[in-house]
């Protein structure tokens, strides 16, 4: 690009904090008013365990490796893995 093609441009601004606004507005009205963040939270504790439930002792201690080495996460709050 010469010096000449930039008087050409077309400037272009957009305001990224309206348009996370209007994101996070459109999210929230499509999650509803019924939506109950404690109750999806729950859940995903309950599906959490259920995946892990039922072991065998040689699966039992991959998953404790993995948990250890940050793999996977560990029980707990924010439970996400390390790596």
């Amino acid at each position: 690009m010469n010096q000449d093609n930039v008087n050409e441009l077309t400037p272009f601004t957009i305001d990224l904090t309206f348009e996370e606004a209007r994101r996070r507005t459109e999210v929230m009205a499509a999650l509803g008013p019924d939506w109950d963040p404690v109750a999806a939270l729950r859940g995903e504790d309950e599906a959490y365990a259920l995946l892990y439930s039922g072991l065998d002792a040689e699966q039992q201690r991959t998953y404790d490796m993995l948990v250890a080495a940050g793999v996977l996460p560990g029980e707990g709050p924010g439970r996400a893995a390390t790596h």
